[in-house]
């Protein structure tokens, strides 16, 4: 049996303490320990995006990653963006232009398309990105879709995925 790891996680604007198994991912840390399952599972192998959270400002697969090397990290879930009565812009997006079909993947959809608009923000070119010396970034159709394509939809609602981000991109974050 492997020695436990003392560990503090700052997930969501909380410190929160556990003690885990070294090899603990952090999606596991999230949903088994800390009990948020809004982050999840889906292929357990970095290829879906269900388990899409925010490191930092980036997004980052959580089941590929060990809880412990996020110490000093700001982690934020699906939990931390948006409450029920006070929806994040993007979560809104998705629920005005039906962004979800059965909504197992709309969490991690969500997660990444939050930190996808930081990364354009920043500057950051993409394989689609046409002009790669342009300061600033055009985002089209297929701009968006060649950066959300690490987050699969089973339901197939990328029309609507798309129109939600452009929409927060076209619009802005409130």
């Amino acid at each position: 049996m492997a020695q436990l790891s003392a560990i503090e996680l700052n997930v969501n604007d909380q410190v929160r303490r556990l003690e885990v198994d070294p090899r603990t991912s952090l999606l596991d840390a999230l949903r088994e320990h800390l009990r948020l399952s809004g982050t999840k599972k889906g292929c357990d192998h970095g290829q879906c995006g269900a388990c899409t959270v925010l490191v930092n400002g980036r997004r980052v697969n959580s089941c590929l990653t060990l809880a412990v090397m996020h110490e000093d990290d700001e982690i934020v879930t699906i939990e931390g963006l948006g409450v029920p009565d006070g929806l994040h812009p993007m979560q809104r997006a998705f629920v005005e232009r039906d962004g979800f079909q059965c909504g197992y993947c709309t969490p991690g959809q969500i997660c990444s398309a939050v930190g996808m608009l930081a990364e354009v923000e920043a500057g950051w070119p993409s394989h689609a990105t046409a002009d790669v010396a342009s300061p600033r970034i055009a985002l089209t159709d297929e701009e968006i879709r060649e950066r959300m394509s690490g987050n699969i939809c089973r339901c197939a609602a990328y029309p609507n995925i798309v129109a939600a981000i452009r929409g927060i991109a076209v619009g802005g974050l409130e």
